[in-house]
């Protein structure tokens, strides 16, 4: 059984999505996804299930590794799993250090030799549903590489270390606990095999170090541990245990599971009666002046003749356009210069200290051009966040953040424009803003860009969960009607999916960076059955 490759590398770089097997995966920090993470967070924005931490501590070169790939292969279809090893978190080394350690001479089996508050604050930061920085550990040059590991997202860690059940600290944040039990003869001959092969050791510098610190330090400190397990599990021929462990983990993920795009989609379907619609004024939206220019690119925008050229041509216009007048929500203070004409001139200069851009794609990529015009000097990065077909619930699928994001000290000092072809349910952008908000953005440096929103849609669930997000808009809809695309999604699977579409709307705009499709429906039925819309019969029109 296979899943899917890392979305991204330790340098953050997106990496191809390609079958593999997990059990010949080489590194021990992945990030593995499977189908997209769902929901972690509940209509009021707050998170309501941490990740579930799994610590598998045993001696070294009893299969830890193994036993992690297993239940991550045995799981099969899961949101996303990151193996966190110990082996990441040894201390800085001093000079002196690192002569004994290239001499086989250094203690790396003594729980000292281990940085435990580093590897307890980053195993807390991802099961809290936050970025963590992962130190990278050379095990060639005996030293922590400058470059951290980027990691976020997982809904499942499994922490693996010789180590693992020693500190109290680490126990409190582990959900499931695993030991496993090998004997000494194999897991000499294991770390042999493996040292010689992958870090580079000679055989009697492996056979010293093994009977001077390694065999006393799992009598003295990794086999007591074992007390602490809840599970204690065979080395090898352990496929019952497995099955269990992930029969378990499944239940887990199954209780902290939440489902509430319907309910944001038409909201006024579950609002009191005693609640009063929603109106456009109660939303708290930067609309942009709505000037016989706006109106005339709407115009094109919504006309079903419009051709591909004028049609691309005028979104980056808008785009443009909301950009500009976006800008007005970034900070600045007084500066003043001297004119060419020796006169001082006192204006205002941007005072922020980071700016970036994220686009929800695919219809975020819509605004970058735009956003690129006006302000070509700051990094953009993209999430990707889709729609489940079963259920219609949103899945992150990919994170790539600019730097000034990804870093917990930067990211609090930094502005983001959210960019999004438009907020209908308000899902992907829920999403969006609860993943800039888990990496420490401020709520109110986000400043959500779109073409339009729906004051029929999620927009005021969207509002009384995030009220410090600056959204600006060109335009708001009335109606959001409910509907379903025909089609196949495989053996097994259901035919087609939910959909809600914004009435008059621009289409779905964003399939492709360059595509701009559109979708033409029947008559609104809020309150009736679904509406059979079939992607092959009625008119999707392409744009390329």
């Amino acid at each position: 059984m296979s899943v899917e490759a890392p979305l991204q590398d330790s340098s953050g770089t997106t990496l191809k999505r390609t079958p593999i097997d997990v059990t010949f995966q080489p590194k021990k920090n992945t990030v593995l996804v499977s189908h997209g993470r769902p929901p972690w967070y509940g209509e009021d924005g707050h998170r309501i299930s941490d990740a579930f931490v799994v610590g598998i501590a045993g001696g070294s070169g009893s299969g830890k590794t193994h036993v992690a790939r297993q239940i991550v292969r045995a799981l099969g279809s899961i949101p996303s799993v990151v193996i966190l090893s110990q082996d990441s978190f040894y201390k800085h080394h001093t000079p002196e250090e690192l002569a004994l350690a290239h001499a086989s001479a250094f203690d790396f089996d003594h729980p000292d030799s281990i940085d435990m508050p580093l590897f307890a604050a980053c195993l807390a930061d991802l099961k809290a549903c936050q970025q963590s920085n992962i130190p990278v550990y050379s095990f060639t040059t005996h030293q922590r590489l400058e470059e951290p590991k980027y990691l976020y997202g997982a809904a499942i860690i499994i922490a693996e270390g010789i180590m693992a059940l020693q500190d109290p600290g680490l126990r409190e944040l582990y959900d499931l606990k695993l030991f496993v039990q090998c004997d000494s003869d194999l897991m000499l001959a294991r770390r042999l095999k493996r040292d010689v092969a992958e870090r580079g050791r000679s055989v009697d510098g492996i056979l010293e170090q093994y009977l001077r610190y390694v065999k006393p330090a799992y009598d003295n400190f990794v086999l007591p541990s074992q007390r602490h397990a809840d599970v204690i599990v065979p080395g090898s021929n352990n496929t019952v245990a497995i099955d269990l462990i992930c029969t378990h983990i499944r239940g887990k993920l199954q209780e902290r599971s939440t489902h509430f795009r319907q309910k944001m989609a038409v909201p006024h379907l579950y609002a009191s009666p005693a609640i009063p619609e929603c109106k456009v004024q109660d939303l708290n939206l930067t609309i942009l002046p709505q000037t016989r220019q706006l109106q005339g690119i709407f115009t094109i925008l919504r006309s079903k003749a419009t051709t591909s050229q004028d049609f691309i041509f005028f979104v980056d216009r808008l785009s443009t356009l909301l950009m500009e007048f976006a800008l007005q929500f970034l900070p600045y203070a007084p500066n003043t210069v001297i004119t060419p004409m020796e006169v001082a001139f006192t204006g205002k200069v941007l005072s922020a200290k980071y700016v970036c851009g994220v686009s929800i794609l695919r219809s975020g990529g819509a605004l970058e051009r735009g956003f690129r015009r006006v302000l070509n000097d700051v990094p953009v990065g993209s999430l990707l966040v889709q729609s489940n077909t079963s259920d219609a619930e949103p899945l992150m699928l990919h994170v790539m953040l600019p730097v000034c994001v990804r870093k917990r000290h930067m990211a609090e000092e930094t502005w983001v424009f959210l960019l999004d072809a438009q907020i209908g349910t308000a899902a992907a952008a829920f999403m969006a803003i609860r993943i800039l908000l888990d990496h420490g953005v401020k709520p109110e440096h986000i400043i959500f860009v779109t073409f339009l929103v729906a004051r029929g849609g999620g927009i005021s669930v969207l509002r009384r969960a995030f009220p410090g997000v600056t959204i600006v808009t060109a335009g708001v809809d009335d109606i959001m009607q409910e509907g379903w695309i025909e089609g196949s999604q495989g053996q097994g699977k259901p035919q087609g999916r939910q959909v809600w579409a914004m009435l008059p709307g621009l289409g779905q705009i964003g399939q492709s960076p360059s595509v701009a499709f559109r979708k033409t429906y029947g008559n609104y039925a809020p309150r009736g059955p679904l509406l059979p819309v079939d992607i092959r019969q009625n008119a999707w029109i392409s744009r390329s």
